[in-house]
């Protein structure tokens, strides 16, 4: 099973691009079912993440990020990479995707997805409004695509 989860918040322009490739990726299902593949849209919830990801063999999350990097760079990063970065707590506001990728390791054990990939992408503007900025947009085409592909190959 492929669980595919967009991360993000629709109000918040480019922090959205998670959540607006997974919606992309549940219409794109409704014209090409795959059995084996489950798409979610956790919006900022990382408890939601490790409960979706359980019982999947390969786990993608999709979320912006904030590296001072051009705007639209697109990160592939394992998953490993990011599941042990320090935790500052484990409360629910608090709690987010990656810390839903240690947490549900621990708990879940074989039951957690073994394979992780994280495609991250540089945000330009992260505050308030309703739209993704064009470098956000195109960085978004080009995931939607690469998922797409994988999708189809299932």
């Amino acid at each position: 099973m492929l669980t595919i989860i967009g991360c993000g918040n629709l109000n918040r322009s480019d922090d959205a691009v998670g959540v607006v490739i997974s919606q992309n990726l549940q219409e794109f299902l409704l014209e090409h079912p795959a059995s084996n593949v489950r798409i979610y849209d956790c919006g900022t919830a990382g408890i939601e993440v490790m409960f979706q990801a359980r019982g999947s063999h390969k786990l993608i999350i999709i979320d912006a990020c904030s590296t001072d990097s051009p705007p639209g760079t697109i990160f592939e990063v394992p998953g490993e990479e990011l599941e042990n970065l320090p935790t500052p707590s484990y409360n629910l506001h608090d709690f987010r995707w990656d810390h839903a990728l240690a947490a549900g390791r621990k708990i879940f054990k074989n039951d957690f997805p073994q394979e992780v990939i994280v495609y991250l992408i540089e945000a330009k503007n992260l505050e308030l409004g309703l739209e993704l900025t064009p470098p956000i947009q195109e960085a978004a085409t080009v995931v939607l695509e690469k998922l797409k592909k994988q999708i189809l190959s299932r």
